[in-house]
């Protein structure tokens, strides 16, 4: 077509529109079709077809003849019947047609019931259509026409009555299906209802009807309650869905009914559910009430609310068989509380508190469960928790009810809700903290005095307080300034007040742990206010015991100071507020003036010791930690704490054993054994290993642990000391015991231990002396000396290059003299280095006797005290004649304070004395030395003429013919 004509709407419309038109209009004219405007298309073809939608008229048969029922009133209970089969597109097209038909068969057929079953069936058919997801879209147009079309003024009546009907037949098999679509339609179906109810008053008034409507509602309610009553398996699948969907109608219905009787019909009909049948169902319905506005109405709200608690204090009861948690919570954390709070604090605060507790850490409902208990504390003041505690009957019930919360606060804080969760934790803190400031004036009410004292109450308050004050989000020192600053703004330092709250609760209890616990918080203030607390405590206790004494206290501070500072508590500055505070109190009283100066020392003693091991034990050098283990021991052992004693015994071992040093390894644990006898008592649990999970008597640990010295003392090559031991092992099996087999195995290890001794090669030790001058040593090596016990082949190099590694900024001192006080008061490192003889003690038994020096060489290194040093000076001018004229020795003796070997490869020096050696005395020592050896290797020749002669021709030759140093004329001179 030309482009120019398109617009013109006669060009094409007078034109032909199929072949057929064209031949025709050829034979009329006789020629062949031609059109100015038209370029013709003989080959190319198409075909439209078309679909005709109209929302005023259908060609639905069934669907006609309802809508013009009233044209053929025969066929009307077909048509309505047929409604129901029509597709669901072409009635929603019609809806409003299609309602406004249905209605008026209603309303026109009123003073006869023929089809009001049939216009319900397809009501309920059609609100079911639209509440199809196909048709959902549709739900506007819905509410569109019961708000502004709809206009039967009497329809509530017959809907309700057939409605009724429903509900009451329920039991018959053609009823039931209808009436499950029936109630899936509920809430449409009140919405006609009231619409209808609002209409008809708007129009009529209320007098017209009376009460039919009220009663009609009642009745139906009734009839949900009859229904709700029967026997589970009759009708489960309805009674399920009344509960669905009963109330979605609340909100509606309440605008043309009473709301409080409402309120009640609502509490009737949950009441008539038997109370095993259906839980998470019920507890859903009356989680919707709570959601309905009807709640909101406090006179409503009194009606519902106990109904909702004692469902949920039945569920949540101790003795519920399987409480549907999940749908309790759901109900526990809906609507407003506040004014209600007591009904809810005294039906379902315990309910709440149990189900906690005994719910597992790791579900998922914890955390809501735990938000809801926090919601009603939040919300209880405190007549509340004085009217709550007035609800108890007897004394015991407020012991349980508060066993019970301190334990399950200790054990929820910061357990439930992560870490990052500050608000939350914060709050909940917070929440807790003033729970625990009522429960505390319980306590003081309740259980302070002697005939009512309840100390294991008074354990858990405190356990609570402690792990309060201690709680990772209240440390406020980790954390940022900012945060320090936001947090002290809203919640304020919390650990203060509730220590603050532990020093007014503190009156005649001994509570030493969880004091000491509050008192180790890093806060100055704090410590400063519980401190005095331990004074009360010293005070407390020698008014009552018989001996006047603070033993008991003592003890325990002692026991519990030292688990806190290995745990990482406690620091310098607590140790000298420690000491100054009860310096303080203890002189200003009669009678703790000295013995509570002596604990104030020995506190002070203990904790610098406590703070140098936990210092130390990151310390890369293994020979620190077993000093400071060490002199964390001997205080235990001074004080006869044999419990804490044992433990760092076993931790010196430990230290030993990773070390290699399995000869010190073996007298530690010697030391565990010399606590125990050879008798068949049973072992106190103290002196048992930490490791030991068997009941032991004193005889079998005794045996075990001898056992284990003899392997350790294998292993450093101490053989004699083994054989030493094995020996009082033996004895017992062969006399007391009579374990012969275990005997037998003992001896073969002796038999090999005494074969070592006389052919394996072991190597004596070096022993050196150290000293560690100046005051930039820790507290425990300064200015002392040391005597070390060397490994195998360790000299005097290797063992000083070790020591400088571990102090880098020591300076080596080059002269073997003591230092002067320069160099003691000096603040920087200086170490001193040298080889000592270890002095020689023959044992009696070998005395004056040809003993090989296999066995000697034992006692020349081991079991000694005394070491010395020789260092030569001389006196007067050098003779050139004779040099060893004016040669004289300057002896130094160290006696340390423990023999080697022992629990350490070092021990410190207790004295020191200093001799010189003339000349002559030191030859005549040399003589005596040389003759003790020449004497010795006469008697093992003599004893054994299968050895070897030549050492001891070689020594008599350079006796007889000395041809060094001079000869026999240097010593003539």
């Amino acid at each position: 077509m030309d482009a120019k004509k398109v617009d013109d709407a006669k060009t094409y419309l007078t034109l032909p529109g199929t072949w057929a038109e064209v031949e025709e209009k050829e034979k009329q004219t006789g020629k062949p079709f031609h059109h100015s405007g038209v370029i013709p298309v003989t080959k190319d073809t198409f075909q439209i077809s078309t679909l005709t939608c109209s929302t005023k008229l259908t060609q639905n048969v069934d669907l006609l003849g309802l809508l013009n029922w009233r044209s053929h009133p025969e066929n009307l209970e077909q048509n309505l019947q047929r409604l129901m089969e029509v597709e669901g597109g072409e009635i929603v097209k019609f809806l409003q047609d299609t309602l406004d038909a249905l209605f008026s068969i209603m309303m026109e057929t009123s003073e006869k019931e023929t089809y009001d079953m049939h216009v319900f069936d397809a009501l309920v058919f059609i609100i079911s259509l639209i509440g199809d997801i196909k048709f959902q879209h549709f739900n506007p147009v819905l509410e569109t026409y019961i708000n502004k079309h709809f206009s039967a003024t009497l329809a509530y009546m017959k809907l309700t009555k057939v409605l009724n009907y429903y509900v009451g037949h329920a039991e018959e098999t053609a009823l039931a299906e209808k009436l499950y679509s029936a109630l899936k339609a509920l809430k449409y179906l009140f919405r006609f209802i009231v619409q209808s109810r609002v209409l008809y008053l708007r129009f009529y008034g209320n007098s017209e009807d009376g009460d039919a409507f009220f009663n009609s509602i009642r009745m139906l309610f009734l009839s949900f309650n009859t229904l709700m009553d029967r026997p589970l398996d009759e009708g489960v699948k309805i009674k399920g869905a009344i509960l669905k969907y009963l109330p979605s109608i609340i909100n509606d219905i309440q605008t043309v009914f009473d709301p409080v009787e409402l309120s009640f019909l609502l509490t009737k009909f949950i009441g008539s559910i038997p109370e095993a049948q259906l839980v998470r169902q019920k507890l859903g319905c009356m989680c919707k009430m709570v959601e309905s506005d009807l709640f909101r109405q406090p006179d409503c709200r009194d009606a519902l609310l106990p109904l909702v608690t004692d469902q949920l204090s039945g569920q949540l009861d101790d003795h519920s068989s399987k409480p549907d948690h999940e749908a309790c919570v759901q109900l526990l954390s809906t609507g407003p509380t506040r004014a209600h709070v007591q009904l809810i604090m005294e039906r379902l605060l315990r309910r709440v508190n149990r189900t906690v507790i005994n719910m597992n850490r790791s579900s998922p409902l914890i955390g809501h469960y735990l938000a809801c208990m926090t919601a009603v504390l939040k919300q209880m003041d405190d007549t509340h928790y004085a009217h709550y505690i007035g609800t108890f009957k007897t004394r015991q019930d407020i012991i349980d009810f508060l066993m019970e919360t301190f334990i399950m606060f200790k054990d929820l804080m910061g357990n439930v809700f992560p870490a990052d969760w500050m608000v939350m934790n914060l709050l909940q803190m917070q929440v807790f903290l003033r729970a625990i400031n009522q429960y505390s004036e319980v306590l003081n009410s309740y259980f302070l005095d002697q005939a009512h004292f309840e100390l294991q109450l008074w354990t858990n308050y405190f356990h609570l307080t402690v792990a309060f004050l201690i709680h990772t989000s209240l440390q406020l020192e980790s954390f940022s300034q900012e945060k320090r600053k936001k947090i002290l703004n809203k919640y304020g330092d919390m650990r203060m007040t509730v220590g603050f709250k532990m020093g007014e609760m503190w009156y005649n209890l001994a509570m030493v742990g969880p004091i000491l616990q509050a008192t180790l918080v890093p806060e100055p203030e704090l410590r400063k206010a519980t401190i005095p607390i331990f004074f009360d405590m010293m005070q407390c206790e020698q008014n009552f015991s018989p001996g006047r004494t603070f033993q008991t206290f003592e003890n325990e501070l002692i026991t519990k100071l030292d688990q806190e500072v290995e745990g990482g508590r406690g620091d310098e500055q607590y140790k000298v507020l420690l000491e100054k505070t009860l310096l303080e109190h203890c002189r200003r009283h009669r009678y703790l003036s000295q013995s509570g100066e002596e604990l104030a020392l020995l506190l002070s003693s203990l904790l610098e010791n406590l703070l140098a091991y936990r210092t130390i034990t990151h310390d890369e050098s293994p020979e620190h930690r077993m000093s400071c283990t060490v002199n964390v021991l001997n205080f235990y052992k001074e004080k006869k704490r044999e419990d804490i004693y044992i433990r760092y015994l076993y931790k010196l071992r430990d230290l030993h054993l990773d070390s290699e040093n399995y000869t010190e390894a073996a007298y530690t644990l010697l030391l565990h054994a010399e606590l125990l006898e050879w008798s068949d008592k049973p072992c106190a649990p103290h002196l048992i290993p930490r490791d030991g999970q068997h009941i032991w008597t004193q005889q079998e640990l005794k045996e075990r642990l001898f056992q284990e010295i003899i392997c350790y003392l294998d292993k450093g090559k101490m053989w004699e000391k083994a054989i030493e031991l094995g020996k009082q092992l033996a004895k017992m099996h062969e006399s007391h015991m009579f374990d012969f087999i275990e005997l037998s195995e003992l001896l073969k290890k002796q038999a090999q231990f005494f074969e070592n001794i006389m052919q394996a090669m072991r190597p004596q030790p070096e022993y050196f002396a150290v000293g560690y001058y100046g005051l930039g040593f820790p507290s425990f090596l300064r200015n002392k000396t040391f005597i070390y016990r060397g490994k195998e082949y360790e000299w005097l190099e290797d063992f000083s290059l070790k020591l400088l590694s571990q102090f880098p900024n020591a300076v080596r001192m080059t002269s073997t003299a003591p230092p002067g006080d320069t160099i003691l008061n000096s603040p920087g490192q200086h170490l001193q280095c040298f080889t000592v003889k270890p002095v020689l003690t023959v044992p009696p038994q070998f005395k004056d006797k040809g003993v090989p020096e296999q066995i000697l060489n034992y006692y020349r290194t081991n079991e000694v005290d005394q070491f010395q040093y020789s260092r030569p000076f001389r006196k007067g001018e050098k003779d050139p004649d004779n040099e060893f004229a004016t040669m004289w020795i300057e002896r130094t003796t160290y006696i340390t304070a423990y023999y080697f070997p022992g629990i350490l490869k070092w021990f410190e020096v207790k004295s020191a004395s200093v001799e010189q050696i003339s000349p002559l005395q030191n030859a005549v020592e040399t003589m005596e030395m040389v003759n003790e050896k020449l004497s010795n290797l006469v008697q093992q020749q003599a004893c054994d003429r299968s050895q070897s002669v030549h050492p001891l021709s070689m020594m008599l030759n350079g006796i007889v013919d000395p041809a060094v140093m001079g000869g026999f004329s240097n010593y003539e001179k």
